[in-house]
């Protein structure tokens, strides 16, 4: 399989990468701003499975340029068949506090990137794709919220109905989008989030749950909204 993830570098992203090298034979394009642990995610890669193929990708996706310098890679890939839009950000702030910029680098981040991507990729997408999109309970209708995460909720909350929205649009051409509203993971923007907090599951957990529902999930789910969560937070 030809596989995309976003936010490669650290906590969930990077495992999600080794997972899928772990998985099979897969050729696995590796997005992140910071090139020198791509480096070494690569050579993890080849380490896990030598047939698998990890392909460093350093830009910053909401970066004007983004498009121009990505093209060339995906040229001769062939066609996408699992999208991880998992690149994100977070800011915890009071809410009183927040800035227009603070509003304009989470929409950005977390859910123009979406857009960006998924829209660059549309015409290459296989015809039976799977595109999972990275929400998180704070983003999830009825859940907990929590103070200083106003923004982070709902840039989460507006990945979510561009889940839905992009189900039906992409329904007829056999790709599948769902979204997986993720809760307490150890992460370093767990910690941010919650200083001192120790969560129940780890990257790797995690990970390995997301690496099986983007092979097996879009047999059961199609603009979905799935919690995956044991606590709260």
């Amino acid at each position: 399989m030809n596989v995309i993830v976003t936010g490669a570098s650290r906590g969930i992203g990077r495992e999600i990468v080794k997972g899928f090298a772990r998985d099979g034979n897969h050729r696995i394009i590796a997005i992140s701003r910071n090139n020198e642990k791509l480096e070494t995610l690569k050579s993890e890669g080849e380490k896990l499975n030598p047939g698998s193929e990890v392909i460093p990708f350093s830009a910053d996706i909401t970066a004007r340029g983004f498009t121009d310098k990505f093209l060339p890679v995906i040229e001769n890939l062939g066609p996408v068949d699992v999208l991880v839009n998992n690149a994100g950000g977070l800011i915890n702030k009071p809410f009183r506090e927040l800035t227009e910029e603070d509003f304009g680098f989470l929409f950005d981040v977390n859910v123009k990137s979406v857009f960006r991507l998924t829209r660059l990729l549309y015409p290459r997408f296989s015809k039976s794709a799977h595109i999972i999109n990275m929400g998180s309970m704070g983003g999830y209708q009825g859940s907990s919220k929590f103070p200083g995460l106003s923004l982070y909720s709902a840039s989460k909350g507006a990945v979510a109905i561009l889940t839905e929205a992009m189900a039906e649009e992409f329904k007829e051409d056999g790709i599948t989008v769902n979204c997986l509203a993720v809760g307490a993971v150890q992460t370093e923007m767990l910690e941010n989030a919650f200083p001192g907090y120790k969560a129940p599951l780890s990257s790797e957990e995690m990970a390995s749950f997301i690496v099986d529902f983007a092979i097996n999930g879009k047999k059961y789910f199609n603009g979905k909204i799935l919690p995956v969560s044991v606590s709260t937070p």
